[in-house]
């Protein structure tokens, strides 16, 4: 902090202020992950208590298992994410370690090409886990034995049966304690985290071998899919997958997922920090068009903090509204100064009188009163954006072909980005929501009533009024709609006792008459009044945040950073680390001019600026003797012809090892035309 800006007396202040506004949202987002996730967890912990009590118990249904081989299987159905999987298997460990089963092995098939390797993969995993809740006495012994244990399932079930027969046998006080949380005879949980990447045979080997040992074994198996659960069957032929007892479970969507942080995290008052619409345009591009990935869309967050607090010398103020005024307080005249200069705070000057604006700009105790008051402003601002967002998200959400978006961050992005009642989508769906029916609009009004007085915003007391006679209004309308059938229902009896020709056509024809007019019934008139009503309550609070003063302290704009930090150029970056090593390693002996070769620079990079005025096909020995041209530029003629040849040797092994990682980037290939050559794969410049 504090590099980037020449003002660094709070550089201190903004990063403690920075590293606690992150902590909360971190914690925060925890919370919502693990909120997110309970209701498969406990789905989970239920079907392995189930599986677990028929082995414990030798019931009749784990009976009928044993003779026909069949192990409990959860196939947990994860979605394309699978940067997230891991962070929900960690999770989803623990709840399992904390309530059925101390002997969980996490398999990747990164680590089991073979059957071989996933049983010492699995032994070394419960292994482990043995020892971390058994005392610490005994790990040298459970260590030797491991290594020299044999890694078969045999091995596996006797060091199962010791285990337990250990636990058995422990204190009553410890047994006690053990029990609380787990049974007498815990099943032994294998999870494959990303099962499609096993290899068939593995999966069909380590199948077939659980199988015969499932009544020695309380084995059970939790599979982690990404794509469809009939990927099970497509890698299993039906003489294996007839082994497994198969219950699906299907983990939350990434979008429902990401909608749930957005709403928790940006849709609130409670942290201070906001992301302008291109920024939050990004970080949803790259979630919906690359990854689908939650993990990374907060670390998109978390950047987006930390480049903030960096960049803005006035982040300083990005904090709790009661602090923020405390701070105000200490500002320092430079600090002032930096205020002054924001485009939002000159625009706000610009519409004061002259007496003001000449305060404004000369005494920085007036100065520091103002900006209170407009910071407590924004505070109130974000409050009431949020509540009237969301009234109009109710609305919006329940349209045909949802003009607006059906998701609440797509509105959010149309409010920030410009002035809502100024588009045609906003238009549509006014004129869509003056043709809803009656039921429909005072479910949205209750929605809305209830949103407005949940809302921490103190203005919106006449509102929810307001809203409740709306509602009152429509209940009377009703029951004078039951009066009016009631009426018709006379009226028409009337019209078929007259049987006088003059009267009938007099009736008709006044009946005719009132079509064209098409006067308005009362519910469309009222109809009418609750769209306009919301839609000057849009126009009142939902004033994009630009057009705030001050702005520029909470929201964080600068998307064409993040786009650089986030869409990498690896292209690009690897030709400038070449080309022009100082840019990265700021060594200023690294320093060129122009084309100039220097010989301080590491040797890929000598290696890669010659190979770039070569052609097509490259010459070993004259690259050879040009890199070594370089290289003994300033080192002078050496008088020792003994070291001499010695130099020679250490040269040619640098310029191997430096053409050998250009191999590796992928700058040149081996020739076939001719073997003393290599082929150059890369042209043009960056």
């Amino acid at each position: 902090f504090g590099e980037r800006n020449d003002d660094s007396e709070d550089t201190e202040l903004r990063f403690v202020t920075c590293q606690s506004l992150w902590n909360e949202i971190k914690s925060e987002t925890e919370q919502i992950q693990e909120d997110l996730n309970k209701q498969l967890f406990d789905n989970l912990v239920s079907f392995l208590r189930r599986s677990h009590s028929e082995f414990q118990e030798k019931t009749t249904e784990w009976t009928c298992r044993m003779k026909s081989r069949e192990i409990p299987t959860a196939a947990l159905i994860l979605g394309v994410n699978v940067t997230d999987h891991d962070l929900t298997f960690r999770s989803l460990s623990e709840v399992l370690q904390n309530n059925i089963t101390p002997y969980i092995a996490l398999l990747e098939a990164k680590d089991c090409p073979g059957i071989k390797n996933l049983m010492q993969k699995l032994l070394g995993q419960l292994m482990n886990c043995y020892i971390d809740v058994d005392s610490l006495e005994d790990e040298d012994s459970v260590q030797v034995s491991q290594s020299s244990i044999r890694c078969s399932m045999s091995s596996l079930i006797n060091w199962y049966e010791s285990v337990t027969k250990k636990t058995d046998s422990e204190t009553p006080r410890k047994k006690r304690t053990s029990s609380s949380r787990h049974w007498q005879s815990p099943p032994v949980v294998v999870i494959l985290k990303d099962m499609e990447s096993f290899t068939t045979k593995v999966l069909q080997d380590f199948i077939v071998i659980s199988s015969q040992h499932i009544h020695e074994l309380p084995l059970v198996l939790i599979f982690g899919i990404a794509t469809s659960p009939m990927m099970i069957y497509s890698l299993l032929p039906h003489s294996v997958s007839s082994l497994l007892c198969i219950e699906l479970f299907q983990s939350l969507s990434s979008k429902e997922h990401l909608s749930t942080i957005i709403d928790k995290l940006l849709l609130t008052a409670q942290f201070p920090f906001k992301l302008g619409e291109k920024v939050l345009q990004v970080l949803i591009n790259i979630f919906l068009y690359h990854d689908f990935s939650v993990q990374n869309f907060i670390k998109g967050f978390q950047l987006c903090i930390v480049e903030h607090f960096y960049s803005q010398p006035l982040s300083v103020l990005c904090c709790q509204l009661v602090d923020a005024k405390k701070r105000v307080n200490s500002l320092s005249h430079n600090q002032c100064e930096n205020i002054r200069r924001l485009p939002s705070f000159r625009r706000y000057v610009e519409s004061q009188e002259s007496e003001k604006q000449i305060a404004l700009l000369t005494t920085d105790s007036y100065l520091k009163e103002t900006i209170q008051k407009l910071l407590e402003d924004l505070h109130v601002y974000h409050e009431n954006y949020v509540s009237v967002l969301r009234c109009l998200h109710v609305f919006t959400s329940s349209l045909p072909k949802y003009p607006l978006g059906k998701q609440i961050r797509e509105l959010h992005c149309a409010c920030l980005e410009n002035q809502v009642w100024e588009t045609e989508e906003y238009e549509s769906s006014l004129q869509l929501a003056r043709m809803l029916n009656k039921s429909d609009l005072v479910t949205m009004l209750q929605q809305c009533v209830e949103i407005f007085v949940s809302s921490s915003g103190k203005e919106f007391d006449k509102t929810v009024e307001k809203l409740k006679e709306f509602l009152t209004q429509f209940q009377k309308l009703e029951a004078e709609a039951f009066q009016e059938q009631d009426v018709s229902v006379s009226s028409q009896r009337e019209l078929q006792k007259k049987t006088d020709l003059y009267h009938l056509q007099k009736t008709l024809l006044e009946l005719k008459e009132s079509r064209r007019s098409k006067k308005l019934t009362k519910f469309e008139i009222l109809r009418f009044e609750v769209v306009d009503y919301i839609d000057s309550l849009v126009r009142n609070y939902l004033v994009p945040a630009d057009h705030k003063t001050l702005h520029e302290i909470v929201y964080f704009n600068t998307a064409s950073v993040l786009r650089e930090h986030l869409n990498a150029a690896p292209r690009i970056a690897l030709h400038t680390a070449l080309n022009n090593p100082y840019w990265y390693l700021k060594n200023q002996a690294l320093k060129s001019d122009g084309g100039s070769i220097s010989n301080k620079a590491p040797d890929i990079c000598i290696v890669y600026k010659l190979h770039l005025e070569c052609g097509r096909l490259i010459n070993l020995v004259d690259w050879l003797e040009a890199f070594s041209t370089v290289v003994m530029a300033v080192e002078g003629p050496n008088a020792d012809a003994a070291s001499s040849d010695q130099v020679d040797d250490i040269i040619h092994a640098r310029f191997i090892r430096a053409v050998s990682e250009l191999e590796l980037l992928g700058f040149i290939k081996p020739s076939k035309q001719k073997t003393d050559h290599v082929a150059r794969l890369t042209w043009g410049g960056c």
